[in-house]
């Protein structure tokens, strides 16, 4: 089964933390993983730069990953951020979990 793996990196722990647990609460990831402190170096307005960054791996359905890149990205302090995404195989139990706590919440 399929899953979605979205990998961005924030500047500091509390936007990691916010980022992550709105992601969660609006089911648009069924985890996310703090991967910890990384140090960035980059091309970025003709000049190389360095920056600490905490790095984070959202686990998602394939259904909801394009909307969760467009969530990160509407709530992201950088100007351009760092969002990649792929499919990858999981295992049949995980991408079940997965799925199941991706689906959109029911209104009645």
């Amino acid at each position: 089964m399929n899953v979605g793996l979205i990998l961005t990196t924030v500047p500091d722990l509390a936007t990691a933390q916010k980022l992550a647990q709105d992601a969660l609460s609006a089911r648009l990831a069924a985890c996310v993983t703090q991967l910890g402190s990384v140090q960035s170096s980059y091309h970025w307005q003709g000049k190389i730069e360095s920056a600490d960054e905490i790095q984070l791996l959202f686990k998602t359905s394939v259904a909801r990953a394009f909307e969760l890149e467009q969530y990160i990205q509407a709530r992201h302090p950088y100007e351009t951020p760092e969002i990649l995404s792929w499919q990858v195989t999981a295992s049949a139990a995980y991408g079940q979990w997965v799925n199941t706590e991706t689906q959109r919440p029911i209104h009645v």
